[in-house]
């Protein structure tokens, strides 16, 4: 039952012995319906939220932070958060999501929030404990299923422009749709998303990724006009070009198709943006043959190029998480050429090598880019990608290639024959590496370091323990 927790009552007889009304309200109650987890709780106080707040942080000993500047505090205990905020309503100016805000009726707070689902209220206060406040019908809309604001939809757009990719990120999340004069006001104010912080559309655009169909999320961007304003290079993959009987596929049906396929496999964020980023050069190498078709050779190696800055201008992270979508986009052909050929030793190796730690990851990013809708050639593509596994089991375990660094190292070289930095160490190690990778030799220190003296006196270099 709602508000079982004791917590809750803790704040209605706080709120009581006070005389204000207090109220929980937004994603708390809105998951409570969904029967989803929530253990962010959001509290609205018809006066001052803060002193509520203070007042159960010294009855529970708990850590309370305010936010006089927000009007807010937030109470931390027994592994859950509570805001509380005094009732509020805003209005806002044409250039600034930053509202003016002036305490305010419930009714005002509720209807300054974005969607009707997350504008109902329970009540806190003890002759009415738990009792629904619903003014905007967000019960109705959580039946069916939709996304409305609660009042004027492009009122709420053009003050809080954010809120058009909180619409589309709820209707990804939650499966439903938007409410058509909710998604037309998206249509109309699409371009006020510019004002509107990278880093706060990188957020949306994070939980849309995540989502249980993130294909949804990324057509609803589409499709109200968003897409191309926050993410060209992911518009640019619409459409088809056909020259007589050639035609190639929707790339932007096919990356969400593969997005789709690996949120089956795996949440995680990463690989999941590699499925979004792994077509994205295609626009810029689309070439047409009048033998074969449209081709889009070098994709991989453009789009892995593309991969940084896409990443900066999103205001997404430049680090590891950047470095392996880079990856994964670069090798993402690797098995699939592998499956289409006879798999020989080698190329697994260097596949072991280039992927390392993360080949597992990149042969679930490989199927998941198997979209055709014949079985028959899905089922051959999976039959390989199998044998592609087998044969990585194998050699990794009698060759220890993942990760490997070459048993011969520059300062070995250097050592040896008394050489400075200079070309020919790079030339050593490149020929033992691709020698150990190709199979010609064994992955160990000895048969590196007879290679290594065979290659110096090719070369002409005397050891140094020798040299007069």
């Amino acid at each position: 039952m709602p508000l079982s927790d004791p917590i809750f009552r803790r704040i209605q007889r706080i709120a009581d012995r006070r005389g204000v009304r207090a109220f929980v309200v937004g994603g708390y109650v809105r998951d409570y319906y969904l029967r989803r987890p929530s253990t962010d709780i959001d509290v609205v106080v018809v006066g001052s939220g803060i002193e509520i707040a203070e007042a159960l942080g010294a009855e529970l000993h708990a850590r309370v932070s305010v936010f006089k500047t927000f009007g807010t505090a937030m109470v931390r205990a027994k592994g859950i958060e509570i805001e509380f905020v005094g009732a509020r309503k805003e209005s806002y100016t044409r250039d600034s999501r930053k509202p003016h805000v002036e305490a305010g009726t419930l009714e005002d707070d509720q209807r300054r929030r974005d969607f009707t689902i997350n504008a109902m209220a329970w009540s806190l206060n003890g002759a009415t404990f738990g009792e629904l406040v619903d003014p905007f019908g967000g019960m109705d809309d959580l039946e069916a299923c939709t996304i409305r604001t609660p009042c004027d939809p492009d009122v709420t757009f053009s003050d809080d422009p954010l809120r058009m990719m909180r619409a589309v990120r709820f209707a990804a999340q939650l499966g439903f749709d938007i409410e058509p004069e909710t998604f037309d006001a998206i249509r109309r104010n699409r371009e006020r998303i510019r004002i509107v912080s990278r880093e706060r559309i990188a957020a949306e655009l994070n939980k849309i990724v995540l989502s249980p169909v993130p294909s949804m999320g990324f057509e609803l961007l589409e499709l109200t006009g968003l897409l191309e304003l926050i993410f060209p290079e992911m518009h640019r993959l619409k459409g088809v070009d056909r020259v007589g009987k050639h035609a190639h596929k929707d790339n932007f049906i096919h990356t969400l198709k593969v997005l789709d396929n690996v949120a089956r496999r795996s949440d995680d964020l990463w690989l999941r943006w590699a499925a979004v980023l792994h077509d994205i050069a295609k626009p810029l190498t689309k070439a047409y043959d009048p033998k074969v078709g449209w081709t889009f050779h070098g994709h991989e190696v453009l789009g892995s190029k593309m991969v940084p800055e896409i990443f900066r201008r999103l205001k997404l992270p430049l680090n590891e998480h950047m470095k392996f979508v880079q990856k994964m986009v670069f090798l993402h052909l690797r098995p699939i050429i592998l499956s289409e050929d006879l798999v020989t030793d080698s190329a697994v190796r260097r596949l072991l090598f280039e992927a390392g730690d993360d080949v597992e990851r990149l042969m679930t990013l490989c199927e998941a880019d198997i979209t055709s809708g014949i079985d028959a050639k899905v089922k051959r593509y999976m039959a390989n990608f199998e044998l592609v596994r087998r044969k990585m089991r194998d050699l990794e375990e009698r060759d220890r290639i993942r990760n490997f660094q070459p048993p011969v190292t520059g300062e070995t070289i250097m050592r040896t024959y008394g050489l400075p930095p200079c070309r020919a160490i790079g030339e050593i190690k490149e020929i033992i590496k691709n020698a150990i990778l190709d199979g010609e030799i064994p992955n160990d220190y000895d048969a590196a370091f007879a290679l290594m003296e065979r290659l110096a006196a090719e070369r002409g270099l005397v050891r140094a323990d020798r040299a007069e």
